[in-house]
Order: C-alpha cells, then sequence, then structure tokens
C-alpha cells in the first residue's frame, strides 16, 4: 500500500518540534548538578508541566487504541470501567507527592530507587528495584514502539519499520540529549496535542453519525446492551474490579509517577497539579472511550470484519477525518505513544546509571566526574531504547497483555514496599526483601500460567503475595530480633 505524503507532513512536523525542544533543553543550566537535572528536571516543575507529564505518562497508545477498540465492542461499561483512572493523578501526588519531594530533598535522593535504599538500608533490595524497573519498563517501551508504529502503519500507508525507526530515533534522541525536562516538557506538548486530536476525532465521528442524539438512538435500536453498566454479561464485575486494581488504585506506586513527586517546584505547584491534571485526565479517558462508543453507531460493524479492537481507531479515523485533517488528528494516539515511552526509558536509565553504577562507585570510594555522568547518562539512555527499538521489529502478538503484565510487575514490586516503607516505622528489610522478589516472581508465575481467581487478573494474586510476604518478612526480623535481643 502506497503511503499518504499529506498525512505523513505533519507528523514529521510534530517530531522535528520534539527533537528541537529536546536540544534546547540540553542547553540550558540544571539546578542542583548534572544528575539532578538530568534525572528529576533539578526539581523545578511548574503546576502545568507536571499535571501534563503525569497525564502523558498515564496515557499510553493503548488507551488511544486499545481502549476506545474495546469501548467500540462493550460500550459504556467500558467508559464506567475507565472512569477510575480519573483519581489516579490526585491520588500519586495527594499520598505520595509531599512525602517523597520532602524525603527527597533531605537525603539528596534523585531516583525512587534512591528512596527505598536509604529507607531500608538495604543495597539487595535496592539492586532488585533497580532490576523490576529496567525488566518491565523494557516490556512496556516495546509494547508502546509496536502499538504506535502499527498505528503509523494503519493510516499512513506506509510501512511498520519506517514508523518504528521515526518513532526510536525521535524518542531516544530527545530522551538522551534533554533528560528528564525534555521529558517534562515533550509530555506537555504531546498532553496538549492528545486533547486536541480528541477533540478533532469526536467532532467529526458526531458530523458523520448525524449529532450525538442520532448516534445514540442508533445503538439504542441495534445495540441496546452497549448502553448498560455490565454489557449483557461481557462486563463482569471481576473485570471492574480487575482494572480498577490494575490501572486505578496500584498505579500510584508505579516508579515513573513516585519519581514526579521528587520533580516538583513547590507545594502550590503541587496542589495546582492535582486539580489540574485531575480534569485533564478525566477529560481524555472518558472522551476518547466514548469516540469508541459512538463509533459502532457510525460504522455499524464488529470490530472483527474490521481487523479486530485495535484497527477500530485507526478505521475511524480513515472513515470520518477528512483528508486534509488527518495527519493533524493521528498526532494525538502518536503522541501518547511517544511520551509514555520516553517517560519510562529515562527511568530505566537512571536505574542503571545512578542506581547500580554509580553506587557502586561510591562504594569503592571512586569519584565520578559530571562530565562521565553525563557521557554515560546519554549512553545508557540511547542503548536502552536501541534495545527495545530491536526487540520492536519482530512485532510480538498480544501488546496490550504485554503492557498490562508490565504494570501489574511493577506493582507488584513497588506498592507495599513504598507504602510501608514511607507511612510506617515498623517496616523492615526483609519484609520488603520477600515482598518484592517473591510477589514479583509469584505475579510472573501467575501471568505464566494463567492463573484468574474468581475471573479476577492475576495482579489480584500479585498484590496479594506480596503483603503476605511481607507480613511474614516483618514477623521473622522482629523475632529474629527479640532472640538476639
Amino acid at each position: 500500500m502506497s503511503g499518504n505524503l499529506m498525512v505523513l507532513l505533519p507528523l514529521l512536523g510534530f517530531m522535528a518540534a520534539m527533537l528541537a525542544l529536546g536540544v534546547y533543553v540540553r542547553r540550558q543550566s540544571h539546578a542542583g548538578g548534572f544528575l539532578s537535572g538530568y534525572f528529576v528536571g533539578g526539581q523545578t516543575l511548574g503546576a502545568f508541566v507536571l499535571a501534563m507529564t503525569m497525564v502523558a505518562t498515564y496515557s499510553s497508545v493503548s488507551s488511544f487504541v486499545g481502549g476506545p477498540g474495546m469501548a467500540y465492542e462493550i460500550g459504556f461499561g467500558w467508559i464506567y470501567m475507565a472512569v477510575i483512572q480519573t483519581m489516579t493523578i490526585f491520588l500519586v501526588l495527594g499520598i505520595f507527592g509531599k512525602k517523597v519531594a520532602r524525603l527527597a530533598r533531605r537525603i539528596h535522593a534523585v531516583t525512587i530507587v534512591d528512596i527505598i535504599r536509604h529507607r531500608y538500608q538495604s543495597d539487595a533490595l535496592a539492586a532488585i528495584a533497580a532490576l523490576a524497573i529496567v525488566v518491565f519498563f523494557a516490556a512496556s517501551m516495546v509494547a508502546q514502539f509496536v502499538g504506535g508504529a502499527q498505528l503509523f502503519a494503519a493510516v499512513t500507508g506506509y510501512r511498520y519499520e519506517l514508523g518504528l525507526v521515526l518513532f526510536g530515533i525521535v524518542v531516544v534522541l530527545y530522551t538522551s540529549i534533554g533528560g528528564f525536562r525534555a521529558v517534562a516538557l515533550t509530555d506537555t506538548c504531546c498532553a496538549i496535542v492528545m486533547m486536541l486530536g480528541i477533540v478533532l476525532l469526536f467532532y467529526y465521528v458526531l458530523d458523520a453519525g448525524g449529532g450525538l442524539a442520532e448516534i445514540l438512538a442508533e445503538l439504542r435500536s441495534t445495540h441496546p446492551e452497549m448502553l448498560t453498566p455490565t454489557a449483557a454479561g461481557r462486563m463482569p464485575i471481576s473485570l471492574y474490579i480487575s482494572q480498577w486494581l490494575l490501572v486505578g488504585v496500584l498505579t500510584i506506586a508505579l516508579p515513573q509517577s513516585v519519581v514526579r513527586g521528587i520533580s516538583y517546584r513547590s507545594s502550590r505547584d503541587m496542589h495546582r497539579a492535582m486539580v489540574i491534571g485531575t480534569i485533564v485526565i478525566a477529560f481524555m479517558n472518558i472522551a476518547v472511550n466514548l469516540v469508541g462508543v459512538l463509533g459502532r453507531g457510525v460504522l455499524g460493524v464488529p470490530a472483527k470484519d474490521i481487523g479486530g479492537v485495535d484497527s477500530v481507531i485507526p478505521h475511524l479515523m480513515a472513515a470520518v477525518v477528512p483528508p486534509a485533517f488527518l495527519g493533524f488528528a493521528i498526532i494525538g494516539p502518536l503522541a501518547a505513544s511517544i511520551s509514555t515511552i520516553s517517560g519510562v526509558l529515562i527511568v530505566a536509565s537512571s536505574a542503571v546509571v545512578k542506581d547500580v553504577y554509580l553506587h557502586h562507585m561510591k562504594q569503592r570510594g571512586q569519584e565520578v566526574s559530571d562530565k562521565t555522568l553525563r557521557h554515560l547518562s546519554m549512553g545508557v539512555t540511547a542503548a536502552l531504547g536501541i534495545l527495545v527499538f530491536i526487540l520492536a521489529i519482530a512485532p510480538p502478538s498480544l501488546i496490550w497483555l504485554i503492557n498490562m503484565f508490565a504494570f501489574g510487575g511493577l506493582e507488584t514490586a513497588f506498592f507495599w514496599v513504598l507504602v510501608f516503607g514511607l507511612f510506617t516505622k515498623s517496616a523492615t528489610r526483609t519484609g520488603a526483601l520477600f515482598s518484592m522478589a517473591g510477589g514479583t516472581l509469584i505475579y510472573c508465575g501467575a501471568m505464566a500460567a494463567g492463573l484468574k481467581p474468581f475471573g479476577l487478573h492475576p495482579i489480584a494474586i500479585g498484590i496479594t503475595a506480596s503483603l503476605f510476604l511481607f507480613l511474614l518478612g516483618n514477623l521473622l526480623e522482629q523475632r529474629s530480633g527479640k532472640n538476639k535481643a
């Protein structure tokens, strides 16, 4: 299939702007030294940028393609389930934000692993945390690369490999060159573009269907089950609970989210970001899934007839958006892919450079110059990006499953370690080690075996096992301490 140059050009312009922004940020001075500047933006993020970078981090290509595709098949029940995501930013900043920021400033922490190492005084736990971040983030980045490139191919008509190369070059370059601040500023641009893209697609879907009332009347006539919360049994309570855990409550402990708590400028900025971010992410999650539901009333055919749920949004775009605006409409979902990759890439890089290499050198009593750190940080960021790019060349199947596997793994590893560690004095290193290592292994085993107790996602097994192991480890260490006494 030949490509559509008019669709490609706006996307190329957007990518060029992202690269230019990365170069611009690179030339700016970093408050607090290179490490602080590169990995947490010198702790200078204002309210709007903080809110937008968190929105962009939570909004992946799955949010714009897989989610609306499922809404197209299921109906309003999918929207009701997705609403849980509106609380995530408020909870992350409200529960962890100030706590993490104060501790980070007191101990000069740059990463979430710094905080875990300080709290539990355990190099072994810090090493496991860094490994979990790299492994699960790699899986997440592969999913984003593949999903974005597939969407690019479907809408523009160009080859999948070309989309992959474009994304790879842009994301790896601006992230490795500009660091966290470049990620935050490009995330802000991406979030704005996402909102504009949703508005544009929403308008043309309504226009194609003759207005909201007409589309709803069509759905009521042909698919009345789509207007109910359970979708005639296709949305069981177990699915609601699973998703509320996986993409709702437990996301407050994701490392790429918590690290934003280290980066804000003041408490006032954090409070404003909580409000702004909640409003924006509520709009985006509800609107983009509503587009999927309304799209069913416009296209009228099952998802399987147009290539499956992942093909719904590309097909819908091509069907309702005029060719002159199609290039601008596609930027939104592709921006979601780009912003998510860059956000997790910088955190994965910090795990290797700061939490493994620099700590090792410090233990040996060796100083590392800012020049060496600069080159190493940029090199590691680029290397991780290239590795993920290579893995994405031969795309695996079940992209949604891979992304959710990564989410669940990170949540299992970090949730109880952070909650108990930050809010209780009794949490022990043995409990944290048992929870992070044992809980994560059990979760991976449950995923591999396809275990779904009561129809729930394996995250239910992982998070429960992680809690039990934390309490067990705590008990064992406390008893050991009493025996020694």
